[in-house]
């Protein structure tokens, strides 16, 4: 049972848990705006004041693990940088456990790789046809990781970059690493003892979001060093926004646990809180108040999508109807002064010009979170390579261009120049392959095929291994000619996915990063995670989102629930009505003064009578467009 009503603070009850003598671990709900960084920051204060002494003459950090670089910058700041915190993201907490254990890693990255490929082996024997596309990647891929596996006897120390591409041959990506600390958490004691020994108390935020596989591995270390370890989690399941994140971490928590609540709301005003509860009524029930006197303002607009032809007119009108309502004309400033939060990533891409790039991988469930934070291999491989040498060179800054080839280029590593008898001659191969790569954009914007194809055939970058089957078959030199594949069960999803999106220009796939680094206009409920705006319009559009993992029309009641959706709930399983609500909540909540929602729908009057009938809105804040 929460106990959200007690004179005792959040910040009291979570300095009883990290009690080194009598260790007590906790989930922390924390609903929108409610502060939980300011609790934490606080908490870890009081313990620095009282006992930290005794943790730094054994040596010992207190882990906090949070989302984002940002998050991590912000609370080292709060803690005066004290090295007695130990402060990171979850890839570099992960990286900072295996890094020292070369040979584990080798042995099971050797296990991971010979499983694959035994997977790929047994499909090719399966396949009807040894000329199509599908055989030939998939020959490709057994190749390369055989490769792989034979490069591992060589390899002294494995390196990783939380923050960039990972493609050397002694390179870790971002999932392996995930992977390699779940599994060594999960399974070795040593590794269990070694961790609570340097981190007796391990915090993390946005909990709700941590990768499955790894939660459920702190479960298990928790439950093995109880005596000793303290494991705090913060979050809100109803700000849950990632698939891989644990479906029912709210409701699996051990009964010793403490279970304290922030039932405070600082963010929103009076009329927006009392949305986002009457939302989650749906979901939990976990009610906030406000700490605000201000009422504010909130607005559902109406749509007819038979008559809504310009999407952009309409919500012009809106902004200029806000404006006039909350007296405030920066809702006219549409371009600056107000976020528009378009509830699927598909509604964002098709207003950015991304949709080309994007909805290939989206279609992929094993890509999407890697897609949407920008660690996918491929994606950073373009994001964090090539483009900034691009950028550089456009602007005639030949340092910086000379830098990025020196920082990445696979032509001049350290024992390619070792082991060549004329070094200049390398860095001039790099120099001239950087001048090639540049010369696409002569003539135009090149696809992103046409940039893996020079890549490719100068070796300026290393090609990450999802790509490589595909750079083969672009590259001239390889001759392949080959049949499409009919039977979809022979198809390879990732490639295939892969395909597509390659056929893109990069100038769209410039737009896609520009909207994951969240510089772009439009924003989703992962872009804005944990941010705030005073003005706030939300766009509910399925048929614009065409997207089945979600349906307004199915939360306003102007559509049925699927089969599938029947068949969800009664198995228990998540349904698309729930990860709407979710939706819904995350974006309305972002809210500080005003908020409208812009829905579109075949039905106005189904969704108008449900809104009402709901108790979300008052007849006097719905408004037909």
């Amino acid at each position: 049972m929460t106990d959200n009503v007690s004179s005792i603070s959040v910040e009291d009850k979570i300095y009883g848990c990290i009690d080194l003598d009598n260790p007590k671990s906790f989930f922390l709900v924390a609903g929108a705006g409610s502060g939980k960084t300011r609790s934490l920051v606080e908490a870890l204060k009081r313990f620095r004041a009282e006992k930290i002494m005794r943790l730094r003459r054994s040596g010992q950090q207190i882990a906090v693990i949070t989302y984002t670089n940002a998050a991590c910058d912000e609370i080292k700041s709060r803690l005066e940088f004290d090295p007695a915190f130990h402060i990171s993201t979850i890839h570099s907490f992960a990286w900072g456990l295996i890094k020292p254990y070369t040979n584990d890693i080798k042995a099971w990255l050797k296990n991971s790789l010979e499983t694959e490929i035994k997977e790929l082996n047994d499909l090719q024997s399966k396949a009807r046809n040894t000329n199509t596309k599908t055989y030939i990647d998939r020959a490709s891929k057994i190749e390369s990781k055989a490769k792989r596996i034979k490069s591992l006897e060589t390899i002294r120390k494995f390196s990783y970059n939380p923050n960039g591409e990972n493609t050397g041959k002694d390179s870790l990506n971002h999932s392996e690493v995930i992977s390699v600390a779940a599994s060594f958490i999960m399974t070795r004691d040593l590794m269990q003892s070694i961790l609570v020994r340097k981190y007796p108390i391990l915090l993390i935020d946005e909990s709700q979001d941590t990768k499955k596989e790894l939660i459920d591995a702190f479960f298990e270390l928790q439950k093995k060093q109880a005596s000793c370890f303290t494991l705090g989690m913060f979050g809100d399941t109803m700000q849950r926004i990632y698939m891989d994140g644990k479906l029912d971490l709210g409701q699996n928590i051990p009964d010793t646990w403490a279970k304290p609540v922030k039932p405070i709301n600082h963010r929103s005003p009076k009329r927006v809180i009392t949305l986002i509860n009457k939302i989650r009524a749906g979901d939990d029930g976990q009610t906030q108040t406000g700490s605000k006197d201000e009422i504010g303002v909130v607005r559902l607009f109406i749509v007819d999508t038979a008559s809504a032809a310009d999407r952009a007119i309409i919500e012009s009108r809106v902004s200029s109807q806000m404006a006039l309502m909350c007296n405030d004309d920066k809702w006219n400033d549409s371009q600056c002064e107000v976020k528009v939060l378009t509830l699927e990533h598909h509604m964002a891409a098709e207003r950015g010009g991304f949709s080309d790039f994007f909805e290939p991988l989206y279609s992929v469930d094993k890509l999407k979170t890697g897609l949407l934070d920008g660690t996918l291999t491929g994606v950073s491989f373009f994001a964090n390579q090539i483009l900034p040498l691009t950028k550089a060179m456009q602007s005639d800054d030949h340092f910086a261009a000379a830098r990025i080839v020196q920082k990445n280029s696979a032509l001049i590593r350290k024992e390619v120049l070792h082991g060549s008898p004329s070094p200049v001659e390398e860095l001039k191969k790099a120099n001239d392959a950087a001048k090639a790569l540049f010369a696409l954009w002569h003539s135009g914007i090149p696809s992103l095929n046409d940039v893996l194809k020079e890549v490719f055939r100068s070796g300026i970058f290393q090609v990450p291994d999802v790509l490589i089957p595909i750079a083969e078959r672009l590259c001239e030199k390889s001759g392949i000619s080959f049949e499409e594949s009919v039977d979809a069960g022979e198809k390879d999803i990732i490639i295939d996915a892969w395909d597509q999106a390659l056929k893109c220009s990069f100038s769209k796939f410039e737009e896609y990063v520009r909207y994951i680094a969240d510089k772009s206009r439009f924003g989703t409920h992962q872009g804005i995670k944990g941010l705030e705006f005073p003005r706030v319009m939300v766009i509910l559009d399925d048929e614009e989102a065409r997207g089945f993992l979600f349906s307004y029309e199915k939360l306003f009641g102007a559509k049925g629930p699927s089969e599938t959706d029947i068949k969800n709930e009664k198995e228990g399983k998540e349904t698309s009505i729930e990860r709407t609500r979710r939706l819904f909540y995350v974006t309305c909540s972002r809210a500080q003064e005003s908020l409208a929602i812009v829905a579109y729908t075949k039905d106005p009057l189904a969704v108008r009578n449900y809104a009402l009938s709901q108790n979300w809105f008052d007849e006097n804040e719905i408004i037909s467009l």
